[in-house]
């Protein structure tokens, strides 16, 4: 029976709803520009050919060295962006209530998260950082301008919130994911707060937690190695997992002493469960572009993923692939299923642009070939 199979028996076999459970999501915010470099142009509006690969936009900026260049970038689309945001929204369309606390804008909320607004409880701590996306057929280059999340702080968190909401808010999630630490400043600090100040004081849940970093080779090593080791606190609290993509888990091996491991199955499955062993949390997932692989004490898992040469949309792919894993932690699913669902889970969306709602997850999966 192939992976797919045992996933779909899974959403035969259980209640496959997410109505009563609850997440408490956060903290950044961006608008996500989405635009395509152009290589040549041959007429107005879409009339080009966009460059096609990082390395051919590589090369163009090589070449300008001691010169200068111009380079056109063609809008595509405005969206809302962010970790968290992305995250949240594929939630919402998985069935689950949220309350989702972030850069979303102040004094009122910016117009691309009025509709997450309006599904979800929302808590907009300052106005939201800007990324322009480059997307090419082999990968994305993400253009921030971040310094609205330095506001993101402990101290502004309870300004806007209330301590009271804040701990009742975590007190009743089954699922509180916090994600970006690399483009918040302040993340560490508030990590340290909440457990050392707010998880102790809470009544035992049957609680998950969800952390992904974000791309952190632009932060040291000593600052990465503290998030770590602080992340791994957590579990006295709840069931931690942490998201990594291979990038990601490469730095954060190297940070734990470890040295490079091979990209294939083997290497990947070492690499997750060295990473899990390191830390001490329940689960340590992985997901490069075309397969996913989780490690937990009992054992590691891998599947591969529906790659496609011809995405619609890559941004936000890695955040539909954690909603689906954790998706499928809250509705009790076995490890290999949960990376099945996040392998569908992303793999629709970069097909539609859409987030998928379980049926169509499930659809999904059952006509995947």
């Amino acid at each position: 029976m192939s992976f797919q199979s045992r996933t779909l028996e899974e959403f035969r076999a259980r209640n496959i709803s997410l109505s009563g459970k609850c997440a408490v999501v956060g903290f950044d915010g961006f608008v996500d520009r989405i635009v395509h470099p152009v290589a040549t142009r041959h007429g107005p509006g879409d009339a080009f050919t966009p460059m096609a690969t990082i390395e051919e936009f590589g090369r163009r900026i090589l070449a300008a060295a001691g010169k200068s260049t111009n380079i056109e970038l063609s809008p595509r689309l405005e969206k809302l962006g962010g970790n968290g945001p992305i995250m949240a929204s594929a939630l919402l369309a998985a069935g689950l209530r949220l309350k989702y606390v972030g850069a979303l804008g102040w004094p009122t909320v910016q117009p691309v998260f009025q509709e997450m607004a309006r599904r979800a409880e929302v808590v907009s701590l300052c106005e939201p950082a800007l990324t322009t996306a480059l997307e090419f057929s082999d990968g994305k280059v993400m253009l921030g301008q971040t310094g609205n999340l330095d506001e993101i702080t402990y101290a502004r968190i309870i300004a806007v919130m209330g301590e009271g909401a804040l701990f009742d808010s975590l007190s009743r999630a089954d699922l509180v994911a916090m994600v970006n630490w690399t483009m918040i400043p302040n993340l560490t600090a508030v990590f340290e707060e909440l457990v050392s100040r707010v998880f102790p004081t809470l009544p035992p849940h049957d609680r998950l937690f969800f952390f992904d970093l974000a791309d952190p080779e632009k932060r040291a090593a000593a600052d990465l190695s503290l998030v770590l080791h602080t992340i791994a606190r957590f579990q006295s609290f709840g069931r931690v997992t942490l998201g990594l993509n291979l990038k990601e888990a490469q730095q954060v091996f190297a940070v734990l002493g470890g040295s490079q491991e091979t990209e294939d199955e083997r290497g990947l499955r070492s690499l997750a469960r060295q990473i899990r062993q390191k830390l001490g949390v329940t689960t340590v997932v992985i997901h490069p572009t075309k397969s996913a692989v989780c490690a937990t004490k009992e054992d590691t898992w891998w599947v591969p993923g529906p790659f496609t040469d011809k995405p619609l949309i890559t941004t936000g792919a890695g955040d539909h692939f954690n909603a689906g894993f954790m998706t499928g932690q809250l509705l009790g699913f076995a490890p290999e299923s949960c990376l099945t669902l996040g392998v569908g889970n992303s793999g629709y969306y970069v097909r539609t642009g859409r987030s998928p709602t379980l049926g169509d997850l499930e659809s999904f999966l059952a006509e995947w070939r």
